[in-house]
């Protein structure tokens, strides 16, 4: 059940100490899944590894650079000349964020790399990350943008005319 009330807000302080943990607890998860994908799939199984092993950790890691430097500049805090706290930063836990969408994918590649040591072929769900971003693009700006109504100024001329017809079929009458 949700709590009644007002939502409380976070403090520049809060949001800092926050994001650094946020921070430090995606990098455990990258480091963690590079890890063992690197261990089992390119130390156990070296014989059977191919180049799409070697390009598959090549592309995990370039995700995982991205969507962790985004979120470092993101939270970036700013202080001032005697050190104190100036600005925490953009929440990276704040709901329905770009720092949301962010996570999702570097938890995605990381899930994906993990399964992977056991077949390649999970790297096909990574094509939900695309899928993800057209429906995105679909709900927020293409599908308003195609749907919006265009026809302001042919009401008003619609209106004029059904006035019109409405005198003449009142004249008519009498």
């Amino acid at each position: 059940m949700a709590p009644k009330g007002k939502v409380g807000t976070k403090g520049k302080k809060q949001i800092y100490e926050e994001n650094k943990e946020t921070l430090k607890f995606y990098m455990r998860i990258i480091l963690g899944a590079t890890m063992l994908y690197g261990v089992v799939s390119l130390g156990i199984f070296y014989s059977s590894s191919t180049f799409w092993s070697w390009a598959t950790l090549v592309f995990s890691a370039l995700v995982y650079i991205g969507g962790y430097r985004t979120m470092q500049s993101m939270a970036q805090a700013s202080f001032s000349e005697d050190g104190s706290l100036q600005d925490g930063g953009t929440d990276l836990n704040m709901e329905q964020g770009m720092a949301e969408h962010l996570k999702d994918v570097v938890l995605l590649t990381a899930i994906v790399q993990v399964l992977s040591c056991f077949s390649l072929y999970f790297w096909y769900f990574w094509l939900l990350v695309p899928g993800r971003a057209l429906y995105l693009l679909w709900v927020n700006i293409l599908g308003p943008w195609f749907t919006a109504d265009n026809s302001q100024a042919a009401p008003q001329e619609q209106n004029e005319k059904r006035q019109r017809r409405q005198e003449r079929r009142q004249m008519k009458r009498f």
